[in-house]
């Protein structure tokens, strides 16, 4: 069962990333919405969420899933996005040697033919670290691991950006860049 504060997180992952409409809210073109705004629309909606919720959800996801603007008036996911009215305008950084990304054993023919795409998202994500690429595969069934040339990808023209939550985020990983691990 879950507690209040994961049933909040995936509530606010639900609306900040995939549906806001759900509750009616509009998104700007960065993923902010105002945070007093969010509160009234979700408990109109039967969502029981308050500002102290809100920030104990932001402060205590491991993941950082949530940004809270710097003015502390508006919040919006990290990254993650499915929603087409949001398209943050990430900083373009060099990434390290190599990266990770973890998924399941049945995608991979699939990943093997067309190599990583973002699918309904806007990017492909990836990891620093075999750790955080192994917890993401284990939710998705038996876990693989595949180790990403980042550094060979960014020499050849592809383009890297890192979210607020330290993941690292790109429009796409042909096969040839990766090998499992």
């Amino acid at each position: 069962m879950l507690n209040n504060i994961d049933k909040t997180s995936k509530f606010l992952s639900y609306v900040l990333r995939h549906k806001p409409e759900a509750i009616e809210i509009t998104l700007d073109n960065e993923g902010w919405v105002n945070i007093d705004f969010l509160i009234k629309q979700a408990q109109k909606h039967g969502e029981l969420l308050n500002k102290e919720l809100l920030m104990q959800v932001v402060s205590t996801s491991d993941k950082k899933r949530f940004t809270i603007s710097d003015d502390g008036l508006n919040i919006r996911a990290a990254q993650g996005h499915s929603t087409k009215q949001v398209d943050i305008q990430y900083q373009e950084q060099m990434p390290p040697e190599s990266l990770y990304h973890g998924t399941a054993t049945r995608f991979l023919d699939s990943i093997k033919e067309k190599g990583l795409i973002a699918g309904s998202r806007q990017y492909v994500h990836l990891s620093s670290n075999e750790e955080t690429a192994m917890s993401v595969g284990k939710r998705h069934g038996k876990p693989i691991i595949l180790k990403i040339n980042s550094i060979l990808m960014y020499q050849k023209g592809f383009k890297f950006y890192l979210a607020d939550n330290n993941v690292w985020l790109t429009k796409h990983v042909p096969n040839n860049f990766f090998t499992l691990i």
